[in-house]
């Protein structure tokens, strides 16, 4: 897109990411903050940025928080907010940094499902989590690191079950049939 030409590099290359923890312009409006996301991240302009806005609000369910200032959202809508910022540079891959953190269990499966609705339209989600059970819902693929090592890769439960992965997390006199 001729758009995208003045765009970081990464998102020419189709890669946004979010942010562990969210910070959004607090005294815009949350389109006005998507709409940052298309033109300056996105390289959007005019009317494609916004409708890359309206379609990044109306994935992630807050077109209807649209007008209320960013500083007023609650955690859950502004970790999806956050993700709102970089869907709307239209990326066929996702980096997202603890996206989950810090949300109650209640909070949990919408921002799941979110994940997994835009997993299944084909962008490519990469997910650094320590909310291990949010994850694995998720993901196709799991690994497991420790001190930048990798223990295990592979089949979500499969590196759940890893001895390795087992006693380096859990120690060496867990027994995994607790864990069931």
């Amino acid at each position: 897109d001729i758009t995208k030409e003045r765009a970081p590099s990464r998102t020419r290359a189709g890669i946004a990411r979010s942010f562990q923890i969210p910070r959004p312009f607090v005294d815009m409006t949350v389109f006005e903050n998507v709409y940052v996301g298309a033109t300056f991240g996105g390289g959007f302009h005019g009317q494609v940025g916004y409708e890359a806005a309206i379609r990044a609000l109306e994935t992630t369910g807050l077109m209807h928080l649209s007008e209320k200032p960013a500083g007023q959202l609650r955690l859950l809508d502004r970790k999806r907010l956050e993700l709102a910022r970089a869907l709307a540079t239209n990326p066929r891959l996702i980096l997202l940094d603890e996206i989950a953190g810090g949300l109650t269990e209640k909070e949990l499966p919408p921002l799941v499902d979110l994940i997994r609705g835009l997993r299944d339209s084909g962008v490519t989600v990469v997910w650094i989590e320590h909310i291990v059970h949010a994850l694995t819902s998720v993901v196709d693929e799991l690994m497991c690191l420790a001190l930048g090592r990798v223990l295990a890769i592979g089949e979500p439960h499969e590196v759940m079950r890893s001895p390795e992965v087992i006693e380096v997390y859990l120690g060496s006199t867990f027994d995994i049939g607790e864990a069931s």
